[in-house]
């Protein structure tokens, strides 16, 4: 049994450092930042509005989609808003339910945009694959199941966390040396026994990471044998050229864990604010440059905006 009074043993408030060691330069470091977070917001709200608004792009490509565009907005909006708090006007505090809010939002929400980038992986299956199934195969029921799914699981995995963290005892003093909650940040503040919070942390993200991305790359194989098997030159490039998009959200998206996981384990005496912009580049970079891929590359987005324009200019 826990001791009655273990759940007053938290602080009232964490104390968000920002980037140690690089305090002095908050204010300038804050710029490229605000300039990422802006890009990202008028491009997945733009996004958002070209597929609502565009009978011909309510299809399951696009739904998924709108899909990633709403969680990368999320992600970015959780944590950049108190970052540049802190930056600009050196408001610190959180308290200590809104850290776990934020932790758990950030998290779920990254775990719900790898399940999304699996399902547009299937969706490129089906239309190269089997091409005369995709209306049959992704039906909406179908896309809004996977959408469930993938809330579903993000939720599952996450909410031990808030309840496990406020039940130990934080004697290391109130100051998180991160720029937002993230989990491991917080547990080091925790005495007593942390391991399952170490554990449990590592499993949920090699699960996510490996399984998702095995599935995305067994997709992409699977596409690769079809494309392979056309006759013609020019519908091969047609063809692969429809997952091009998708393959630049991927390395987005993937490119920054998998940096900073090897950083993690190479680089474990290089000094806290390497790693901690390494994870800010993770929540910045998908959220500003998905919807420039897919606004340049996807021609039904392109011809969209082109439209707009076009009328403004009559």
């Amino acid at each position: 049994m826990l001791p009655s009074n273990i759940t007053s043993t938290h602080p009232a408030t964490f104390l968000l450092v920002g980037i140690p060691g690089l305090e002095h330069l908050h204010v300038w470091i804050s710029i490229p930042f605000c300039f990422a977070y802006t890009l990202a917001l008028l491009g997945n709200c733009t996004l958002l509005f070209i597929i609502r608004a565009d009978a011909a792009l309510h299809e399951p490509m696009y739904l998924f989609l709108a899909m990633l565009a709403t969680i990368d907005l999320v992600l970015s909006s959780t944590a950049l808003p108190k970052m540049l708090a802190i930056f600009w006007f050196r408001d610190r505090e959180i308290s200590f339910f809104a850290c776990l809010v934020q932790m758990f939002f950030l998290h779920s929400f990254s775990i719900m945009e790898s399940a999304v980038l699996l399902a547009m992986a299937f969706d490129r299956y089906v239309a190269i694959c089997k091409p005369l199934h995709y209306t049959t195969v992704l039906t909406g029921s179908l896309i809004t199941k996977i959408g469930m799914a993938a809330v579903v699981r993000a939720v599952t995995l996450m909410t031990p966390l808030p309840f496990l963290l406020r039940h130990f005892h934080y004697c290391r003093g109130p100051v998180i040396a991160h720029c937002y909650c993230e989990h491991m940040a917080v547990v080091r503040l925790a005495c007593g026994d942390t391991s399952f919070n170490n554990i449990y942390g590592i499993a949920v993200a090699m699960f996510i990471v490996v399984l998702d991305l095995l599935f995305v790359i067994l997709s992409y194989v699977f596409i690769l044998q079809a494309v392979l098997q056309l006759a013609s030159q020019e519908s091969r490039y047609k063809a692969f050229g429809t997952c091009v998009s998708h393959i630049g959200a991927i390395l987005s998206t993937y490119t920054p864990v998998v940096i900073s996981s090897v950083m993690h384990r190479v680089a474990r005496r290089a000094a806290p604010h390497v790693h901690i912009l390494l994870a800010i580049f993770y929540l910045l970079f998908p959220p500003m440059i998905n919807p420039i891929i897919y606004g340049v590359k996807i021609k039904q987005i392109r011809d969209y905006m082109l439209s707009l324009f076009q009328r403004k200019n009559m």
